[in-house]
């Protein structure tokens, strides 16, 4: 059986959706498979950094982008042992946009659908959960859905499904673990008055809370020692109420949308880890499926977008062009390993020096020497401003444009929005 596709892409999170935005419109034909019937879900990375918003300026998008309910970022402030300090600016950078876009990630996917969709050769299956791999003569061929369903690949298949991507469940790919001393339980609380600063964090001997301003509640990463989860859960929702409201006495977290049970706490169990080879013949892994990243920093959407640039900046021509890309699929893993492993090195040393210890009960009476430097010097803070906002090795969009646009007399079907608005 021939394949009508030159693409699968196993995943509709942001790295799937806009490697599939890139290669259809370097002229392939590619289908993202997405396993939930829309793209509402909470708990989420939100941060669209600086190096993200270059990428969509390349494309031209990111004024349409801009134009989706966000808010902006271009300052970090963190809470230690009661004292507020600033730790890092991108005001500063020489970019389009010099701040972080605070986006619900149902929005960002939403637009990157919408975008992708004007491309002949882009589509998007939803409620397609992916169960296996096709093999034929040595090399994934496509994907087998849930219900027996065969989807082939002429090109390349392209695992995007995030840290528990088929490629590791079914042992295709081998995994290094790095580790992680925490995991994360979020939650809304309800936020009265004007809207606050987008981010918050707060670091407290045993105790770490990171606040999202979601506009009409606040979004809660409350920070617990790894495997800890379910003793926490036993404490109840006054328990978190309370170590909340103690990290941030400024805020008021009563009225409407409060915590109400443990049903509304959702863990996250952080892994940090990445495949010790991104691919083999016909597949290849991207984004969360190739590195799973800690929340710290926010870096893990972007990082992706990345890396989706880059697999496309080196694949999309040769496929568009009807070329076996196999022996090339090492580019993009030769291209995207340094600032994988800078970015890991940098949260692991987070996690070790900071969060372990911290999660661990050292007592906290003040913050740590670099902490202070950065808030007693301000030219400093463009440091932390720099990495976090523009990353290492940031890609540009080099893959080629084929010029075929959707006419608008023949919209493409749309599948169910992942917002209401």
């Amino acid at each position: 059986m021939t394949a009508d596709l030159d693409l699968i892409i196993v995943g509709g999170g942001p790295a799937g959706v806009m490697a599939g935005l890139l290669f259809a419109r370097a002229g392939c034909s590619v289908r993202v498979l997405e396993k939930h019937a829309d793209f509402f879900r909470d708990f989420r990375g939100d941060t669209v950094h600086p190096s993200t918003m270059e990428i969509l300026d390349q494309l031209g998008l990111l004024k349409r982008f801009l134009e989706r309910p966000h808010d902006e970022l271009d300052i970090a402030r963190i809470r230690v042992a009661g004292k507020e300090y600033v730790i890092g600016y991108l005001s500063h950078l020489d970019t389009v946009a010099p701040f972080i876009a605070m986006m619900p990630q149902w929005e960002f996917l939403d637009f990157l659908r919408d975008e992708a969709e004007i491309y002949p050769g882009f589509s998007l299956s939803m409620e397609q959960p992916a169960e296996g791999f096709i093999e034929e003569g040595g090399r994934v061929a496509g994907v087998r859905l849930k219900g027996g369903k065969e989807l082939r690949a002429g090109k390349l298949v392209i695992a995007a499904d995030g840290r528990s991507s088929l490629v590791r469940t079914l042992g295709m790919l081998q995994v290094e673990e790095i580790g992680a001393p925490m995991d994360v339980f979020w939650f809304s609380l309800p936020k009265s008055g004007d809207p606050g600063d987008a981010l918050r964090g707060s670091v407290e001997t045993g105790r770490m809370v990171v606040l999202i301003d979601r506009r009409t509640y606040w979004q809660c990463a409350f920070l617990i020692p790894k495997g800890t989860g379910e003793a926490a859960r036993a404490r109840g929702v006054d328990w978190f109420r309370s170590e909340v409201q103690k990290a941030f006495p400024d805020l008021d977290f009563s009225g409407e949308g409060a915590l109400q049970s443990t049903a509304d706490l959702h863990l996250l169990e952080v892994a940090l880890n990445r495949l010790v080879r991104w691919h083999r013949p016909g597949l290849l892994a991207i984004g969360d499926a190739a590195h799973a990243m800690s929340p710290i920093g926010g870096i893990g959407i972007n990082l992706a977008i990345q890396d989706a640039v880059a697999a496309a900046n080196i694949l999309a021509q040769p496929i568009a062009e009807g070329k076996q890309v196999d022996g090339i699929l090492h580019r993009v893993q030769d291209r995207r390993l340094f600032p994988t492993r800078v970015i890991q090195a940098g949260q692991r040393a987070a996690q070790e020096g900071v969060i372990g210890r911290v999660l661990g009960g050292a007592p906290i009476v003040r913050a740590a020497w670099p902490v202070r430097m950065l808030d007693r010097f301000p030219i400093l803070r463009r440091i932390p401003g720099r990495i976090i906002g523009l990353g290492v090795r940031r890609e540009r969009v080099r893959s080629p444009d084929a010029g075929f646009r959707r006419s608008a007399a023949q919209p493409a079907p749309s599948p169910p929005r992942g917002s209401s608005g």
